[in-house]
């Protein structure tokens, strides 16, 4: 019996969660997968009812789970998954980006990932208000570089591909922390002379993910560049919508959609809930390794097919132009995946 937190979230959050969580029973009971799932507050409507937008209860729930699965949270994004990053030592931010057919990607041939550091880089929040001015502290260390090209390599080994690791940074500019971050991918690569390494500057990816998209295997780079570069691969490939992704660290994880909360289509029942299904599918990839438990890769394999069974017969959420509404599409994903 694995125990999975769940943050139901703000905006289109609680129609996301409702989604998924059926879809992810369905899946874990055809495949033998025993869960427990609690909800836990964090967020918008968390800090407005209990005066943090992530209690402690929550925090100590969150940690004590084999999992967590997080939709989207509003303003307060910074004080939940931004921390939890960091609490939690989450350093490796996995966002595959793939076309599905019946969404409108570039091409039908995408298929990369894109391996962030989450625990460094401007997003720390070492920022000092100047009056008139502001200045922001960049931390890239050696040891945070070298881990997150780690898992970059073993991520480009697992996978079916081109076994290529491309290292996105800035070095010609800022020469002392994207120096730091690309000489550290280099002496990983060394490492694994089964995959094959190169480098690329940060514009020049943004400019080849719209180009040639396809050629792209597994990406990695700082903390920032990949949350820009994240959207952008997720866009060319069909939308957020489909857009997975993880917080992992050595010993917790994090899985959630790569989307906001998308306040304005709140109560609509129009989201797409496949991203944060799909998150699921890497929660249960995750514990499909990390617990040798091969029943819980069935039940990711179960799962995505139905997705993209769903989607390939043109079930479509009324936000990308289909008919169904949130909840009609994830009864569809549940029944196939069932």
């Amino acid at each position: 019996m694995y125990s999975i937190s769940l943050v139901p979230g703000d905006g289109i959050g609680p129609e996301l969660a409702d989604a998924a969580e059926g879809a992810l029973r369905a899946a874990c009971g055809a495949a033998g997968v025993g869960i427990a799932v609690t909800r836990v507050a964090a967020g918008d409507a968390a800090l407005e009812s209990k005066g943090s937008a992530l209690p402690a209860s929550s925090l100590e729930a969150i940690r004590s789970s084999d999992a967590c699965l997080k939709a989207p949270v509003g303003e307060s994004a910074r004080d939940v998954i931004v921390f939890l990053r960091r609490e939690l030592d989450l350093y490796a931010n996995i966002r595959p980006a793939r076309s599905y057919p019946g969404m409108p990607a570039l091409r039908d041939d995408i298929d990369l990932v894109i391996v962030r550091e989450n625990t460094e880089d401007v997003y720390t929040g070492g920022e000092v208000d100047l009056g008139g001015a502001g200045v922001a502290l960049r931390t890239v260390s050696e040891r945070a570089s070298e881990r997150i090209a780690r898992c970059a390599f073993e991520e480009a080994r697992a996978r079916a591909g081109k076994a290529r690791v491309t290292c996105v940074h800035k070095s010609n500019v800022m020469r002392v922390t994207d120096g730091i971050f690309s000489r550290a991918c280099a002496r990983v690569a060394s490492e694994y002379a089964d995959v094959r390494f190169d480098e690329m500057y940060v514009d020049a990816c943004a400019m080849n993910l719209i180009r040639e998209p396809q050629k792209f295997d597994v990406i990695v780079t700082t903390n920032m560049f990949g949350d820009i570069l994240s959207d952008e691969s997720a866009q060319a490939a069909g939308g957020l919508g489909m857009a997975p992704a993880a917080n992992i660290g050595d010993k917790a994880a994090i899985f959630e959609p790569v989307h906001g909360a998308a306040f304005d289509i709140a109560g609509t029942r129009s989201a797409n809930p496949s991203s944060f299904i799909l998150s699921a599918c890497m929660m249960l990839d995750w514990l499909a390794r990390t617990r040798r438990d091969g029943r819980c890769a069935q039940a990711s394999s179960r799962l995505s097919s139905a997705v993209l069974s769903m989607v390939a017969g043109g079930a479509k959420t009324r936000d990308v132009g289909g008919g169904l509404t949130t909840a009609e599409f994830a009864d569809g994903v549940a029944s196939r995946a069932a």
